[in-house]
């Protein structure tokens, strides 16, 4: 974020984008500026012509190491029929960690054969939801809930795989942090033989495998690695103790992608060939016949894939201070860097290839000082009117709006070969008041 160069920015926007000769940014062959023309501001715009390589990527890399994976996307990342419906077109399965997203793979037609079930404090309509959808597996994520689950089922029966807690600070975010041993995921240490008795002790309960998550946005292979030499090493040994054997082994999610043009995460080729590698290497060691492989990329499927488009309108001054300028979104549709203090790489969407004249902190129209979309960044001259074009917005981005301050939630619209097509509508006041008595 210390200068402006439109080239190495283009890096981390989709595949797809591309500068005109009018100097504006394309993405999927669509001039973003005749995009809010048409659907206005905020918007949102997914590549998905991109977003399908990347699943094919996934399933590919992972697939052609190890002989039986399954690649579900994490719906939390975000979530639409029509994203839902690509998924399932592509061949993924989905982890869900509610019961709405349940609903909503249902209403979008995606297998609920294919649906894993995460979370740390399910409801019991939630499990009763899961029971009657007869999804894949629940993943259950605490002794309650096992208890719950298991008194509940009756003459049904639950697969499940147990989330255990390995313990491995995977250098991320504290936010984003889940598989260490302060953290309200996951069963702790203690509670691992606890739970493996319960589940086999129980007549409607079939325990499946285990599972672990250790969180989001990770640049590094070796927490992987770590984690499945723990967790296998602890399926070795419950089988010499209780007979069970490991049939499912989920390693969840979080794999990291590249925000900044500096930022080098591993490849999926990277992640696909350490992981497989030491699966079958452990496996190997500890006499394991070779468990299904589940993968849950969220984050890594969409996030590059994704833009969001605002309109300037104030510009303040303030003298040797600073110069605010203000966008018609904000943390309503974009709560990332308030929440995380994650900073998006932008734009002008008008003026791409302009050269960056000027230092600006990026503010929203929200009434909250803490309202700001990126504290610093270079651009050339800024005017009321112009288009900001943030890059890394395809994750989180959307799930997390809220309509504060009585605003209407952005439009979301897939481009692809020069075409565009609304995917979700701009909320209007009818949706803000509809559920109203």
């Amino acid at each position: 974020m210390n200068g402006f160069d439109y080239t190495s920015l283009m890096s981390v926007f989709p595949p797809s984008s591309a500068v005109s000769d009018r100097g504006r940014l394309m993405v999927g062959g669509c001039d973003t500026v005749s995009l809010v023309q048409t659907y206005g501001t905020p918007l949102y715009v997914f590549d998905e012509a991109g977003i399908r390589a990347r699943c094919a990527e996934f399933r590919n890399e992972f697939g052609s190491r190890y002989p039986d994976v399954s690649v579900i996307y994490a719906c939390k990342a975000f979530t639409c029929l029509a994203m839902l419906q690509l998924i399932t077109e592509e061949g993924l399965g989905l982890d869900v960690v509610s019961g709405g997203e349940i609903e909503y793979a249902r209403v979008a037609g995606s297998p609920l054969g294919n649906i894993s079930f995460a979370g740390n404090n399910k409801a019991p309509w939630e499990l009763e939801l899961a029971l009657n959808s007869a999804i894949r597996h629940i993943v259950v994520d605490n002794l309650p809930e096992l208890e719950l689950l298991a008194g509940m089922a009756g003459d049904r029966r639950a697969d499940i795989l147990l989330r255990l807690s390995p313990g491995i600070d995977p250098h991320t975010h504290k936010f984003n942090t889940t598989g260490t041993v302060d953290s309200k995921f996951g069963l702790p240490r203690p509670d691992w033989d606890k739970a493996v008795l319960l589940a086999l002790g129980s007549p409607c309960v079939r325990l499946r495998g285990l599972h672990f998550h250790l969180g989001s946005g990770l640049f590094e292979v070796e927490p992987y690695l770590e984690a499945i030499g723990i967790v296998l090493e602890y399926a070795a040994d419950i089988r010499r103790r209780y007979g069970f054997e490991l049939e499912v082994l989920s390693i969840g999610g979080g794999y990291g992608v590249a925000y900044h043009p500096e930022d080098r995460p591993p490849s999926i080729a990277d992640f696909a060939e350490a992981i497989t590698s030491q699966l079958r290497r452990k496996c190997s060691d500890l006499n394991l016949s070779l468990p299904q492989l589940v993968i849950e990329p969220g984050r890594a499927i969409v996030a590059q894939y994704g833009i969001s488009l605002y309109t300037v309108g104030v510009i303040k001054e303030i003298p040797g201070i600073r110069t605010y300028v203000s966008v018609d979104g904000g943390m309503g549709d974009n709560i990332r860097y308030p929440l995380y203090g994650f900073v998006q790489e932008t734009l002008v969407a008008n003026r791409a290839a302009s050269p960056g004249t000027k230092k600006v902190t990026i503010s929203g129209k929200y009434c909250e000082s803490g309202d700001i979309l990126v504290p610093e960044v270079t651009l050339p001259d800024i005017q009321s009117g112009d288009i900001l074009a943030m890059a890394g917005s395809g994750a989180y981005a959307v799930p997390m709006a809220s309509n504060y301050n009585g605003n209407y939630r952005p439009a979301v619209v897939f481009v692809k070969d020069g075409t565009a097509r609304l995917v979700r509508c701009r909320e209007t006041i009818e949706d803000l008041t509809g559920r109203d008595i």
